[in-house]
This record gives C-alpha cells, sequence and structure tokens, in this order.
C-alpha cells in the first residue's frame, strides 16, 4: 500500500508524489562528500586532519534513500510492470552519467598535465579500464589511483552497489512482506556492525583489496529504506524541515575521529549507531517533512544536483590532487583552488545534468515507449 503522506511533505509531479526533502538531503550529502573528497585528497586521507572524517558514510545514506525510493517509486507497479522493463527503467535513470563519469575518468587519466610519469600505465590496462568503466565494473589497478576498484572514476563502485541492490530488489525484495524484510534488515544489520566494530569505521568497500566489505555497506541502509517505505505511515510524523535535517548530516560528518580503549573500537560503534539508527531516522523525519516555496525549489534544485555531482567530481579531484604532488603552491593558494574546483564541480554537475543526462534519458525513454508500441 502506498503510504499517505501529509500533502506539506511531499509535492505531486508527473502523477507521482515527491518526497522533496529527501530530494535535498540527497542533495546535502552530495555537497558534503565532495568537500571530503577535495579536502581529503589535499592530506591523503589523513583523518586526523579531515574536516568531515565521516563523510564517507554519504554512501550508507545514499544507499538507504536509495531502498526507499526504489520502493516508492515501483512497489505498486509490479502488476503490469515486468522485471525487465523495471532494470531497463533503472539503466536508463542512472546509466548516461556512468557513461560520461568514465568519459571524464579517462580524460583525466591520459591528459592530466601535471600528472608527469606518475600515470605511464600500459594503453591496453587503461582501454581495459575504460571498458569496465562503461558498465561500472571494476578493473585492475592503475598507477597514482590509490588503489580503487573503479580507478577511473572511484565512486563508480557504489553505483555497481546500486545495480546489485535494484536487481536484489526486483528479483527477491519486493516479493518479502514486511515481516521477513524486517528480519532481512536485522540480519543485514548485525553484519554491517560486526564488520564496522572490527575494522573500526565503514571505510571499506571502494578498493580491489577490500571490495567485500561493499555489499555488506549495501544489504542493511538499502533494505532498510524499502521497509521505512513500506512502515511510512506506521512510524511517527515528526516534522524537522530540511535545513535542520542537512545541519545534521553535517554534524554527523563533521565529528572528530574517536579512539579503540579496552579492545573497542569507539569510531566503529559511532558508524555504527549513524549508519544503523540516525540515518533511518533521519528519512522517516525528512518523508514527513515540507516547507514552503523557497525551501521546495531549494530542494528540487539539490536533488537534481546530487547524482551528477556525486559521480562526475572525482575525475576533476584527481586533476588537482596531482597538482597539488607537482608541488610549489602556498597555503592560501591551494585553498583558493580547492574553493575555486569545489565551485566548478557543481556548475558541471548542473550542466551535465541539463546537456547530458536530461536529454539522453528522455531519448532513450522514448525510444522505450515507441518499441513497447511496434510489439
Amino acid at each position: 500500500m502506498i503510504p499517505q503522506c501529509p500533502p506539506d511533505a511531499v509535492v505531486i509531479r508527473d502523477g507521482k508524489a515527491h518526497f522533496e526533502v529527501l530530494d535535498g538531503l540527497r542533495g546535502t550529502a552530495a555537497l558534503l562528500v565532495v568537500a571530503f573528497h577535495i579536502q581529503g585528497i589535499t592530506v591523503l586521507f589523513d583523518a586526523p586532519r579531515l574536516l568531515l572524517p565521516h563523510a564517507y558514510l554519504a554512501v550508507d545514506f545514499f544507499f538507504a534513500l536509495s531502498g526507499f525510493v526504489v520502493g516508492y517509486a515501483y512497489d505498486d507497479r509490479w502488476g503490469t510492470m515486468s522485471t525487465r522493463q523495471f532494470l531497463v527503467r533503472r539503466l536508463i535513470r542512472l546509466h548516461p552519467l556512468v557513461v560520461l563519469g568514465a568519459v571524464l575518468g579517462l580524460l583525466s587519466y591520459v591528459a592530466d598535465p601535471f600528472a608527469g610519469n606518475r600515470q605511464n600505465a600500459p594503453g591496453i590496462r587503461i582501454a581495459f579500464a575504460f571498458v569496465m568503466a562503461l558498465f561500472a565494473l571494476p578493473s585492475a589497478p592503475l598507477a597514482n589511483r590509490l588503489g580503487d576498484s573503479h580507478p577511473l572514476n572511484a565512486p563508480a563502485w557504489t553505483l555497481l552497489q546500486e545495480y546489485i541492490g535494484n536487481l536484489a530488489y526486483a528479483l527477491v525484495l519486493r516479493r518479502l512482506e514486511t515481516r521477513a524484510l524486517a528480519i532481512t534488515a536485522l540480519i543485514a544489520g548485525l553484519m554491517s556492525a560486526a564488520m564496522a566494530l572490527s575494522l573500526g569505521s565503514y571505510d571499506t568497500g571502494w578498493g580491489l583489496a577490500n571490495f567485500w566489505g561493499a555489499p555488506v555497506r549495501l544489504a542493511y541502509p538499502f533494505i532498510t529504506g524499502l521497509l521505512i517505505f513500506r512502515l511510512h505511515d506506521r512510524l511517527p510524523r515528526w516534522r524537522i524541515g530540511f535545513v535542520p535535517l542537512s545541519l545534521s548530516l553535517g554534524v554527523i560528518f563533521a565529528a572528530p575521529v574517536l579512539p579503540s580503549y579496552g579492545g573497542l573500537k569507539f569510531n566503529g560503534l559511532y558508524q555504527t549507531v549513524c549508519v544503523l539508527l540516525l540515518f533511518p531516522a533521519i528519512i522517516v523525519l525528512g518523508g514527513h517533512s515540507g516547507g514552503g516555496r523557497v525551501v521546495s525549489r531549494l530542494c528540487r534544485a539539490a536533488g537534481q544536483l546530487s547524482y551528477p555531482l556525486y559521480i562526475t567530481h572525482y575525475p576533476f579531484v584527481y586533476l588537482y590532487m596531482n597538482w597539488i604532488a607537482a608541488g610549489g603552491t602556498t597555503t592560501w593558494v591551494t585553498v583558493s583552488v580547492a574553493a575555486a574546483l569545489y565551485a566548478f564541480t557543481i556548475a558541471f554537475a548542473f550542466a551535465a545534468y541539463r546537456w547530458w543526462d536530461l536529454p539522453l534519458r528522455l531519448a532513450l525513454q522514448r525510444r522505450r515507449v515507441e518499441q513497447r508500441r511496434r510489439y
């Protein structure tokens, strides 16, 4: 059953209500994670020097939002939609920007003016990495790419997990009753907590050496997001609003790295609380929150920005990384360039949405409709 949301929490567009505060929060998380990457690469992600040391948890927040949104958008369509049609819809929604990110990643690797000889990988390996990147698949490591499983565009590892989550939803999760889904979320949460308490953080899944952690990070938030959608009408209807919830994400990400004591890794414990409890709570609150016209427009713009920004910014961060490695700059110059890069990635993301993502998705949707009419 589709939750009956309070009128001021959603906006009706294209016959379907949109949770605009949740859209806005996705944009907030994307803005914070980009700031984390730009500042973090400056100090090679040395934890004590990070301004947002927990911002990589934005990935887990994205997974939870994805579970909620996928359930909301598709749970009531299965009587008239096949698994193939669902997967085609998701590919149309997500893959144009995956391709753009792969192209940008290739250009940043072969045409980086600051890299010197640090990126002289064999051409066949670069070509293989590019082909794999076009499909959001991992590839062999490349020089000067920090061990990322997706060396041309590091954030693409989360898109592979997104596809895995969507496939799991289509084949299994959508068929589960609410009680079974809750039990599955509980099991996934126990695995998630065990991983974080063992490692001392959720900073895993992004590289070839720790790729096993990616599905563990995906499972709990994605399933819980779907469960929150299913239980939406029965959950508290507290309304806090977009700005306080965005500030909450900023505070969570900016908390200091916690030490270990007596065998207990408090940093892992803190992040476990964030992923298992705080992020679901923020989604519940955001799902019932609304705002005026200005907040609605801000949330809509942030939602449109979020995915293009997340999937296109890192190739430019690579350029910045190599510019820093080349040396010869002052602190103030570095800060100024970092701020300019941050503004540029936002502007580029809006351009990518307007002139790449949106036109391609509309063209692919028209083609899909035309093919269905033929057959």
